[in-house]
């Protein structure tokens, strides 16, 4: 067994605020420090999660199906990926948890909030990530960049912008009730300013 449990970090932000850009560095520099790193995603992470990933980001359905295939999909994800190897020592690196769950189905469809830590509880109890950084960019400066991308957008990059204003005030709201977790990065700024950043928070719990 290992001497210490790993710790778990999130990148969480609206679509198009470029937090994916810099998961890769910091799983890169945990490695260099000579941790186990496991990269995820979220929904996703697993083979169910995969396909419950295509569905729930292409699929039609209704607000609470939504949340509880995201749920249901987090489940299998902790269970085969995230709990394992927290367990051995490893550092898990997730794009999203269940911050997202709150700021996409809560702020952006409306669903309510008390729902939503029902499931937290029972999926993932109090298990939440060791450190979570919040990329923050107005939606008409993502929508901006998404469109140089030359992708084609999932339903919820399709949204008009009043939703996604509406998923960064909840991921907002949520930072403020977790300013220890939670690391609010200015995603405007350069891409060498915020690794610079980045790197040095996380250098902090490496020690």
């Amino acid at each position: 067994m290992p001497e210490t449990r790993g710790k778990f970090i999130t990148f969480e932000g609206i679509d198009g605020a470029g937090k994916s850009t810099h998961i890769a560095t910091v799983a890169d520099l945990l490695r260099g420090r000579g941790r186990e790193v496991v990269s995820t995603r979220e929904p996703g992470g697993t083979p169910l999660g995969e396909k419950l990933r295509e569905m729930l980001l292409h699929e039609p359905m209704h607000l609470e199906t939504e949340a509880l295939l995201m749920f249901a999909a987090r489940r299998e994800h902790l269970a085969r990926v995230i709990e394992p190897a927290l367990a051995r020592g490893a550092w898990v690196v997730c794009d999203r948890f269940s911050d997202a769950s709150y700021a996409y189905q809560g702020g952006g469809r409306g669903l309510d909030k008390a729902r939503l830590a029902s499931l937290e509880h029972w999926v993932h109890g109090d298990l939440q990530p060791d450190l979570t950084f919040l990329f923050d960019l107005p939606p008409e400066a993502a929508r901006g960049r998404m469109s140089r991308q030359g992708r084609e957008p999932d339903k919820f990059e399709r949204e008009e912008t009043d939703f996604h204003a509406r998923v960064r005030q909840a991921y907002l709201e949520r930072a403020a009730s977790a300013p220890r977790r939670i690391r609010v990065v200015n995603a405007a700024r350069s891409l060498e300013e915020i690794r610079k950043m980045i790197e040095e928070i996380v250098e902090t719990h490496c020690s």
